[in-house]
């Protein structure tokens, strides 16, 4: 992979996703905002793009793998994204609100930060709840018969949203609205760092929700960085 200063970050985490880690440690979003390029990132950082190339460079000269997402069938990364990271989604508010109850009912007197946390946490819970049921019986099953129509060289039918870019948008606003979420949620939290009075209670909740944070920017990369562009394609690409 060829990195020049002018290349989005999206772009390049959606060809090869080893290197979200390079962006993750230097605290720059290229989930929500995957369309800036490594130049603008740059900008009023204590590094060059430069130095950040190297960064990206040097790593691909490791042996590693990783899943080539990029190279998936639309359907297969809707079911994978859906099966995966929705339940995952799911199985981490049924766990984690009764711990942030517990830990606001101990700790809550001498860290009332955790009152913040806990509340933006069931925001996300409602918000997310309703961002990904849509995703499952409106914008996935069209994408599936976006796939479908290809392979079986027919048309299709135009949906009651027009074009799949009107949901794609309302998705990707959720999306950076979630972003915007976790971002303040670390903050509280000083990057999930658990104070020195911390029972194990409070260090396991700290540590499954970064755990949280890091499977929603891959969930959300997927979306926004591969399935969603793919989709509109070939939505344009079957309709002429």
């Amino acid at each position: 992979m060829i990195i020049t200063k002018e290349k989005h970050i999206g772009k390049i985490v959606a060809e090869d996703y080893r290197t979200a880690q390079i962006f993750k440690n230097h605290k720059i979003d290229f989930c929500c905002q995957g369309n800036r390029s490594i130049e603008i990132v740059c900008e009023n950082k204590s590094f060059t793009s430069e130095e950040l190339i190297g960064e990206i460079e040097a790593m691909q000269q490791k042996h590693e793998t990783s899943n080539d997402y990029k190279s998936w069938p639309l359907d297969l990364l809707a079911d994978y994204i859906e099966k995966k990271h929705h339940r995952y989604v799911e199985e981490g508010f049924k766990v984690l609100i009764p711990y942030l109850n517990k830990l606001c009912k101990v700790h809550g007197g001498n860290h009332p930060e955790l009152f913040e946390i806990t509340k933006e946490f069931k925001e996300s819970a409602v918000e997310l709840g309703s961002h990904m049921e849509k995703e499952e019986n409106v914008l996935f099953p069209f994408i599936r018969t976006l796939v479908q129509a290809k392979h079986e060289n027919s048309e299709i039918e135009k949906p009651h949203f027009g074009t799949v870019e009107n949901p794609v948008e309302m998705m990707m606003q959720d999306h950076e609205a979630e972003g915007e979420r976790f971002r303040k949620i670390a903050d509280l939290s000083n990057n999930y760092t658990p104070p020195e009075d911390a029972c194990n209670t409070y260090r396991v909740s700290f540590a499954l929700l970064n755990e949280f944070e890091q499977d929603l920017h891959l969930h959300i990369h997927l979306e926004n960085n591969i399935l969603f562009p793919k989709a509109i394609a070939l939505e344009k690409e079957l309709n002429g």
